[in-house]
């Protein structure tokens, strides 16, 4: 298939996090904010003034600095983030909007309170608490719990306009952002897909990382290109899969496995669009910040989450997902030392099989992936395996 307009870009933006559009916006006197998870709402931190930025630490090696402050035994995903701070790769950063949440990201984030490590006068950290169940209660206190610990502090520090005109017109952008990537997304749907799971981690990923005023016309743009995209004559895939699990915010890993001859056509982690880029919808009669408070709870896929029907809730909507985008397997990957997900995928190894009749495959990996060929070998095999289960289901040999 023909270049698809802006991908190089795209590409090119995802090399640093204090990339060309951060920098714009920064010229512009907005706020950079940044912060790792889902469970911080990505719509508050874009009102008037500021803008998001979800951490990753592109083009890591070994984090050897880090490692000395958060030992070997924790997620590497947390030791490359602190690494690219002491580094100076997150000086552009006003502030850093927490949440207790997964342990090693609050480790980086706690060294980020505590340290001088952001050279940045007016930067600050925050912490919001996250309840562990998403009952009426659980969201009221997550609701003050962004009020005290977003709003207040972005109205003290930066003098934000945090009143329920501003909210909701952040939510507003950030719906559209939605709407662009996921009417992209559904290209993958198709039968034969005009568009690689590589092609849209980089769109997903830069919609995460850029000021969105800047990086929505460019999105626009590649999905009006994308629809005079024709599909190659003879598809390059074997099989489709969907990719489920923990943080990833690497697409040289999706373009790994799709070299292998899986296309990946959904993206159920962390970073993926599969919740992520479900939009904020406000009930009648609902204030504009309980009604974020409620989406982000009640949507998140995350395994700390671990009431019995809401764990069986995320099997069936990644059971649904694969299904829908008429994937032949799912590949489950693990952060190595990440304790909710570890779980999650040992679970899901067994379920998902049984219940739902996927077959899975399920890795652990680093977050800087130097195990390249033993990940090609597990890979292909896995697309071997389907592919000799749907000959023995057609009635031929293997």
């Amino acid at each position: 298939m023909r270049d698809l307009l802006h991908l190089i870009e795209y590409e090119d933006l995802l090399q640093e996090a204090n990339n060309k559009l951060v920098r714009q916006a920064k010229d512009e006197g907005l706020r950079a904010l940044g912060y790792t998870c889902y469970f911080m709402p990505e719509a508050l931190l874009n009102l008037p003034g500021c803008f998001s930025v979800r951490l990753r630490a592109p083009r890591s090696t070994s984090p050897d600095m880090a490692t000395y402050y958060m030992s070997n035994r924790t997620c590497m995903f947390g030791r490359c983030l602190l690494e690219r701070a002491l580094e100076g790769g997150f000086n552009f950063l006003d502030a850093q909007m927490a949440t207790e949440t997964c342990t090693v990201t609050c480790r980086f984030q706690e060294h980020l309170q505590m340290m001088d490590v952001i050279k940045n006068p007016d930067f600050f950290c925050e912490f919001t608490d996250v309840p562990f169940k998403k009952n009426e209660n659980s969201i009221a206190h997550f609701e003050q719990q962004l009020q005290a610990h977003v709003l207040d502090k972005l109205s003290e520090h930066f003098g934000i306009d945090t009143s329920d005109e501003a909210i909701l017109k952040a939510i507003e952008q950030h719906n559209e952002v939605c709407r662009v990537v996921n009417e992209i997304g559904e290209f993958r749907k198709l039968d034969v897909p005009t568009i690689t799971g590589f092609e849209f981690q980089l769109i997903q990923l830069v919609s995460l990382v850029c000021p969105k005023h800047l990086i929505l016309p460019m999105l626009k743009e590649t999905l009006e290109d994308l629809k005079k995209r024709e599909p190659d004559v003879k598809p390059t895939w074997r099989v489709k899969v969907v990719l489920a699990g923990s943080e990833n915010d690497d697409p040289y890993f999706v373009k790994l496995i799709e070299e292998c001859g899986a296309l990946v056509v959904a993206d159920r982690h962390c970073y993926g669009s599969l919740p992520g880029r479900d939009p904020i919808v406000i009930e009648e009669g609902e204030k504009p910040l309980h009604a974020i408070a409620r989406h982000c709870l009640q949507t998140s896929m995350c395994p700390r989450f671990m009431e019995q029907h809401v764990m069986r809730e995320r099997k069936e909507y990644l059971a649904k997902i694969a299904k829908d985008y008429k994937a032949d397997g799912i590949i489950i990957e693990q952060m190595k030392f990440c304790e909710y997900w570890s779980y999650e995928r040992t679970i899901d190894t067994i379920i998902l099989p049984r219940d739902y009749g996927f077959p899975v495959c399920s890795i652990e990996k680093e977050y800087v992936n130097n195990a390249v060929g033993q990940l090609r070998t597990r890979f292909q095999a896995f697309i071997e395996s389907i592919e000799i289960k749907k000959i023995q289901a057609g009635g031929g040999q293997a």
